[in-house]
């Protein structure tokens, strides 16, 4: 198993005090969620999750933001906590607090609209920040290009650095082809898995991270 562990962090510039904020603030939620009764839990996910067919009648709208701090398992949330943990610190270090929480919640917003254009007639709620994540990523790889992500191979134990641009280029390519994959299926069909909000957040994040990087150049990384 092949998986990131960190990446080379900026040393001065804005406290990542939402990096960190998010980070606690999903698992507060995903911890209030698994304690409360299966069958509450349930309603929980159904009542703040995003369903799409109701997002397109224009009912729940709020749901596109509260769904960004629900998981569906402590694995998806894990996930996701890992990632916003490694990405997440050099963006805000660079562009400061508020405008990253801007940022953020706008490019889960983007995400869940996205995955709502594709999939108009699902009942099933969407839950996740990985919409948000992605967004995140997407303005790494234009800010931080060369910044290395370091990778452990987990059955040799073994740690290795790829260049960003490698590592979220690679992981945007199969997004895209898993999302044109079951381009026309349903989400339960495809695995339930929301892959059109992973590619929508990812290209909001290049398009802003690119916007990010003109206006802050100045306080970048050294080695983006």
């Amino acid at each position: 198993m092949l998986f990131p562990i960190g990446d080379d962090n900026i040393e001065d510039g804005h406290s990542p005090l939402f990096s960190y904020g998010f980070l606690i603030l999903n698992v507060g939620v995903f911890v209030l969620q698994a304690t409360l009764p299966k069958g509450t839990q349930a309603s929980f996910v159904e009542t703040w999750g995003a369903v799409p067919a109701e997002i397109v009648q224009g009912i729940d709208l709020q749901t596109l933001l509260t769904s960004i701090f629900l998981h569906g398992s402590w694995l998806h949330l894990l996930s996701n906590m890992l990632y916003l943990w490694i990405f997440a610190d050099n963006i805000e270090a660079v562009v400061g607090n508020l405008r990253f929480l801007a940022f953020y919640l706008l490019g889960g917003l983007v995400a869940g609209l996205t995955q709502v254009a594709f999939d108009p007639s699902s009942g099933v709620p969407c839950v996740g920040a990985s919409g948000a994540i992605a967004a995140v990523m997407g303005a790494y790889v234009v800010m931080f290009p060369r910044s290395r992500v370091k990778m452990l191979f987990l059955i040799f134990f073994i740690v290795f650095y790829v260049p960003s641009w490698v590592f979220l280029g690679l992981w945007f390519v199969q997004q895209t082809l898993s999302g044109f994959e079951v381009l026309g299926m349903s989400r339960e069909d495809a695995g339930g898995i929301a892959w059109w909000a992973h590619i929508g957040g990812f290209v909001f994040g290049l398009v802003t991270g690119f916007y990010f990087r003109n206006t802050y150049h100045t306080r970048q990384m050294p080695l983006s």
